[in-house]
């Protein structure tokens, strides 16, 4: 099984997937090999950007809040509804900081300038604006807070007493993703091995962000982006190309020439 994270993993700096990366899949279905795209993004943004593949593999969306198979949801956690309104008044109150409230098939983003749901709808491309609470209408899976400039030192230590009641960890350069306790990447890995019988040793993960450290601990075969964060590159154990040097597609195009050899 193959697992890559996608911003600044498979996806380049413009937020694309490499045809590349689709020719080399091919050789990975024919070796039989199980492709997982495991994300923050929610499940429908990465099922745009992997549209041709989109019922050959398994996706985790949400920091693996979701699983999803062919349209099935394999797995879903929410965040507790009785904790939903505390969580929002504390959201909403941190200064320069844009909350949005993440469900399955689509986002609910309070106020936000018309710049700012320009740059959100790279990764929410369905969306509602709202102006208060009572106006969710969806479970939420997630919550994510989005900084203009620095995440992990303007958003995470004002939420970082959440945990470990709830999960709370810094997504990206701008992000920081509140959902429950037991949604991480690790946890939705961890189930998909079981699901399918697949070892960790059977296991190669890709990633650079501090939400894909739980799932790199689940692999024999654990690949930090060489832009990674430093966190991501002292858990992983081997290091690839930047995700715009197509650093996952020279580890992909070594294992499918290894794995016909057997």
């Amino acid at each position: 099984m193959v697992v890559t994270d996608m911003d600044g993993t498979l996806l380049n700096s413009n937020h694309d997937v490499s045809s590349k990366f689709f020719e080399l899949f091919k050789d990975l279905k024919q070796q039989n090999i199980q492709f997982v795209a495991a994300s923050g993004r929610p499940y429908y943004s990465i099922v745009e950007k992997l549209q041709p593949i989109k019922n050959d593999i398994i996706i985790v969306a949400e920091n693996g809040g979701l699983i999803i198979k062919n349209e099935n949801v394999l797995l879903s956690n929410k965040l507790n509804p009785n904790r939903l309104l505390e969580l929002y008044k504390l959201v909403t109150n941190l200064e320069n900081t844009y909350p949005i409230f993440c469900t399955k098939n689509q986002a609910f983003i309070l106020r936000a300038s018309d710049d700012l749901i320009n740059t959100f709808s790279e990764y929410y491309s369905v969306y509602t604006i709202i102006d208060c609470f009572e106006e969710i209408t969806d479970d939420i899976i997630k919550i994510a807070l989005y900084h203009t400039t620095n995440s992990e030192a303007q958003i995470f230590p004002l939420v970082k007493h959440l945990k470990p009641e709830l999960n709370v960890v810094v997504s990206g350069n701008h992000w920081v993703d509140i959902s429950e306790a037991i949604t991480n990447k690790g946890n939705a890995l961890t189930f998909l091995q079981k699901q399918l019988n697949i070892t960790p040793s059977e296991t190669m993960v890709f990633g650079d962000y501090n939400n894909d450290l739980e799932m790199l601990k689940c692999a024999k075969y654990s690949y930090a982006m060489e832009n990674a964060h430093p966190n991501v590159k002292a858990v992983a154990d081997f290091e690839t190309e930047s995700n715009d040097n197509n650093g996952v597609e020279l580890v992909l195009e070594q294992l499918i020439t290894e794995s016909r050899k057997h």
